[in-house]
């Protein structure tokens, strides 16, 4: 071999430090253990905690599955919790200190997209799965189809949130979810139990009595002309978001892990910023945002960046919370979890904003809630149903199990004594 073809000691003594420092780096038992809960909180996500397409190879395997979707579903159902209260909240400050743009307010809903590449690449480095490798033609036209109608359903309730206090507006979308069990049935086939049935209509029930008592509820200035327009720009968000839910759960049944979720959500948001980006250029948002932090924002530039910075923020933990939780439980559950959260959304509004709160809204409210655990008390009562089906069965294979030996066993028996 001639020299020149050979590496410097020097280089190859360096390379040699590198290759031996990256192994002790992957080989180390901090990112073995992170390694191996990523990989299983990725694979029991898909695996639908234990239910459904589940490859149970023994019941430890099973019990660690189950217990490692617990804590993913627990983190998604916390961001949608925190990014559903916070982006609210936010939402009516900007409005109160006399920010008027409802572009602004659309574009900070999708704006925070950028923030996903941060779970994505920490998949990328603990994981040996490569990103955006089960993506198809199909599924990414669909990711961008989906997010251009978000940008519109974004603009709907940027509209409605303009008009209503945080309160009604809250109240008011709690009606989706009567919408999101319509076209769970139609696109995902989902089963109507009394549950089920009963909670959406409770819940349906306290947004008509919300609808016909909330008329005083009207911020001052506001005709009442604008007041409905808000109103019905909600329910029509409330409408497109309950189709939304199910479409996505019907495209996350060939959706290979969480991750994958992940990404998917990348795609979507950036259509729908790309989409309000373009209304927004169009309609002067731009321009409007430079002047309101200057000269209309009563709080200063300072507040209202930070305003806009955080709204990003807490709405990227919203949808990507919801997206999480349809692909680990169905849309209806997404929806309900999410309707769980109005009544956090009122109480936010009067304590913050000093939203009326009167009879009607205490029994709105209560009705919220009641439907909330009645759906929650037949989830516990189907999943109890399931494992007492689940050991039946077992139960069942084993007993099949033994007559099948003690058959072999009489017929080895027989054998031997004939011959």
């Amino acid at each position: 071999m001639e020299l020149s073809a050979q590496q410097p000691p020097a280089a190859l003594h360096q390379n040699r430090q590198q290759d031996h420092q990256q192994a002790a780096y992957e080989y180390s038992p901090a990112a073995c253990f992170i390694r191996s809960v990523l990989a299983k909180i990725i694979m029991c996500s898909n695996n639908k905690g234990g239910t459904g397409r589940v490859s149970t190879r023994s019941q430890m395997q099973a019990e660690i599955g189950k217990r490692y979707y617990m804590i993913l579903l627990g983190i998604n159902y916390m961001c949608l919790f925190l990014g559903s209260v916070s982006s609210s909240l936010l939402s009516k400050f900007y409005f109160n200190h006399k920010g008027g743009s409802r572009w602004v307010s659309t574009w900070v809903q999708c704006a925070g997209f950028p923030l996903l590449l941060f779970p994505i690449c920490f998949f990328r480095i603990f994981t040996d799965r490569k990103s955006f490798t089960g993506f198809t033609p199909k599924i990414l036209g669909l990711s961008i189809l989906i997010g251009l109608l978000l940008g519109v359903n974004n603009l709907l309730f940027s509209w409605g949130n303009s008009y209503l206090p945080v309160s009604t507006n809250s109240l008011v979308l709690s009606t989706q979810l009567a919408f999101t069990l319509v076209t769970s049935m139609i696109i995902v086939k989902q089963k109507i139990t009394y549950p089920n049935l009963n909670c959406v209509i409770v819940l349906t029930l306290s947004s008509v009595i919300l609808a016909l008592g909330s008329s005083h509820d009207k911020p001052i200035g506001l005709t009442k002309a604008k007041y409905f327009k808000g109103f019905f720009s909600t329910v029509c968000a409330g409408l497109m978001f309950a189709l939304y839910l199910p479409v996505m759960e019907k495209i996350y049944q060939k959706v290979d892990c969480y991750a994958m979720v992940v990404e998917m959500q990348l795609v979507m948001e950036l259509a729908a910023t790309a989409l309000a980006t373009v209304g927004m250029a169009v309609d002067g948002g731009f321009s409007e945002m430079k002047t309101e932090s200057l000269k209309v924002f009563d709080l200063g530039p300072k507040a209202y960046w930070l305003t806009v910075g955080f709204n990003v923020v807490t709405w990227q933990l919203c949808f990507m919370g919801t997206a999480g939780m349809v692909f680990l439980t169905t849309s209806l559950t997404g929806g309900v979890c999410m309707t769980a959260l109005m009544g956090i959304n009122v109480l936010g509004g009067v304590l913050v904003y000093g939203d009326h709160f009167g009879g009607l809204k205490a029994v709105s409210t209560l009705l919220c809630v009641w439907g909330f655990c009645s759906y929650i008390y037949g989830i516990y009562m189907n999943m109890k149903e399931e494992e007492e089906e689940k050991k039946t069965e077992i139960c069942r294979e084993k007993n099949v199990k033994k007559m099948n030996s003690d058959h072999i066993m009489e017929l080895a028996e027989i054998v031997t004594h004939n011959a």
